[in-house]
């Protein structure tokens, strides 16, 4: 439903985009471009192959239409060249993980999880292991 609603907005499939031979449970690995923010696609998590993509004049536009569009926060993707703007994009995100450069980023070693809507707290890594564990200040006067 959310790739039909995507290009019936305008957003043109480039691969992908129905149900897989093997029943109504799969859906082949899509790729859309030019989505709206106004799509679902782009404004929900979507549990499945679909890359939803949009272009974007500035780093600055890009982060304002995600964070106006979007209370989710599992993970983000994109690519560059430039290690200056991995840093500063990643660091201005907010989602519990970000991917660059690359689409399969879930580890044993890395904490996974999201913020906002997406959750909070982690699985996963030592900081998931905090997620199970009580803190207790004691402070201790010896006078």
């Amino acid at each position: 439903e959310k790739v039909k609603e995507a290009v019936a907005n305008g957003a043109e499939v480039l691969v992908g985009g129905e149900r897989h031979e093997f029943g109504e449970q799969y859906y082949m690995p899509t790729v859309l471009k030019g989505v709206s923010k106004e799509d679902d696609i782009f404004k929900t998590e979507t549990f499945g192959p679909v890359v939803a993509s949009m272009t974007f004049s500035s780093d600055d536009e890009a982060l304002d239409i995600i964070k106006s569009s979007s209370k989710t926060g599992l993970a983000s993707y994109y690519c560059t060249q430039s290690a200056d703007r991995m840093f500063n994009f990643s660091r201005r995100l907010e989602h519990g993980m970000v991917g660059v450069n690359e689409g399969i980023i879930s580890s044993v070693v890395a904490p996974f999880g999201g913020v906002g809507e997406s959750g909070i707290g982690r699985e996963g890594n030592s900081s998931g292991m905090r997620e199970y564990l009580e803190e207790k200040y004691v402070f201790v006067n010896h006078n």
